[in-house]
């Protein structure tokens, strides 16, 4: 090989002549290198060794008769997980966000009316993505930090009639956790599909896609579950799939049109053949099926209660620094995000959090979108759900506010 000017010149080889304009990049040449951090943020969170695992197992083909069967096993999975025996129950390639698209262009048309909670970024979200598939939004908006009620989403069931009911059941942007019971009922008693997201708490504490009566619902892959981030699992109950196959326009995307994808992971039953939509990310898939493995060995109910002990012994912690909580009704409180107040005397909410990652590898978190300099976001999710962790986040974090008060004084 011959360089001139520092582009490499090849020589005839194979036919191919000429300069390269770009050379080959420095920085590859050097092995990669990812410190070992302890995730106590929102998510991601740390995963399971035995996860990391088996996404380094041999790669295999997206329609070879394998890679079916840990479909297969995926299901069954997410079904347990989401307490559903819905045939609809799979994971979507992407993050969450994309299922919370997935299920607001797969359940609605163009000028259909959809109600939105709106109490932190995620509903906001919700709202917007709606809007651009050309539904009629009404946004049920409340302040940061506080949730619903029965009666407030009754009016506004009854004033705006909608098709659809979105509500988000763990706001991490806020830590709210919104009660779902008798939601569906009422949902149910308006001829409405009800729709949430549980991206930040499936898994971690108690939840019943069955027993609530949610039509679709979906959560992500890098939380509680503690798989890689990249896959969103997602479940449509029996009136969500009426509603889709009774659609009278096409679902305005290919990647997430749920009549195809049901079709490739096999859900209906119909003894179809499965046809190729796209080209899912298997090694992401083996660590997904792994994960659920981890949490049916564990059981559900024992995860449930390992995260609420944590959590407790989180907030003692929290409490015995004299931190106040963002959300202020106790029965509000996400378990698995818990939002503080930035507290009086850190100038720059950003010194906490950088002294926790630049001294200690700990993330913890700021706000999100809204909530942004208000807040710290500390997360007890799956594999981080350990006294131990939890331990060495409370004395990174009491440090971490001595250092951010310091520097309000300099």
């Amino acid at each position: 090989m011959e360089y001139v000017n520092g582009h490499s010149k090849t020589n005839g080889v194979n036919g191919i002549n000429g300069y390269h304009e770009i050379p080959p990049p420095a920085v590859l040449k050097v092995p990669i290198h990812v410190p070992e951090k302890l995730l106590m943020g929102p998510g991601p969170s740390n995963c399971c060794p035995r996860v990391l695992e088996a996404c380094s197992l041999p790669v295999v083909g997206h329609m070879h008769t394998e890679f079916f069967k840990i479909l297969d096993d995926i299901k069954a999975g997410l079904q347990y997980v989401f307490q559903t025996e819905n045939k609809w129950t799979l994971a979507i390639s992407g993050p969450g966000h994309l299922a919370m698209e997935a299920i607001l262009v797969n359940l609605l048309e163009p000028g259909d009316s959809v109600l939105v909670g709106v109490n932190g970024l995620w509903g906001n979200r919700a709202s917007e993505t709606a809007e651009r598939i050309g539904a009629k939004v009404h946004r049920l908006e409340k302040p940061l930090g506080t949730a619903f009620n029965k009666g407030e989403i009754a009016v506004a069931l009854q004033t705006y009639r909608p098709k659809l009911l979105f509500l988000v059941h763990s706001e991490s942007s806020t830590g709210i956790m919104q009660n779902l019971e008798g939601i569906g009922e009422l949902c149910q008693s308006h001829n409405c599909l009800l729709a949430v997201d549980a991206v930040a708490s499936l898994g971690g504490v108690p939840f019943y896609m069955d027993k609530w009566k949610i039509d679709a619902m979906y959560t992500g892959s890098q939380k509680v579950i503690g798989a890689p981030a990249g896959m969103a699992p997602i479940s449509f109950g029996p009136r969500a799939v009426n509603k889709i196959k009774s659609r009278t326009t096409p679902i305005k995307s290919f990647l997430v049109d749920m009549n195809m994808l049901s079709n490739y992971w096999d859900c209906n039953g119909d003894g179809a053949p499965r046809m190729y939509h796209h080209t899912p990310p298997i090694n992401l898939m083996y660590g997904l099926r792994e994960a659920l493995a981890i949490i049916v060995e564990e059981k559900l109910e024992n995860m449930w209660i390992r995260h609420a002990e944590c959590t407790a012994r989180l907030h003692a912690g929290l409490k015995g620094m004299g931190l106040e909580y963002f959300v202020q009704e106790p029965s509000d409180r996400l378990p698995t995000v818990t939002t503080i107040k930035v507290p009086t005397g850190i100038k720059d909410w950003k010194h906490v959090c950088q002294y926790a990652m630049d001294k200690n590898l700990i993330e913890i978190a700021g706000g999100l979108g809204p909530t942004v300099g208000q807040i710290y976001r500390i997360g007890c999710m799956g594999y981080n759900a350990y006294p131990g962790k939890v331990d060495r986040l409370l004395q990174v974090l009491r440090e971490g506010l001595e250092y951010g008060k310091l520097h309000g004084r300099l």
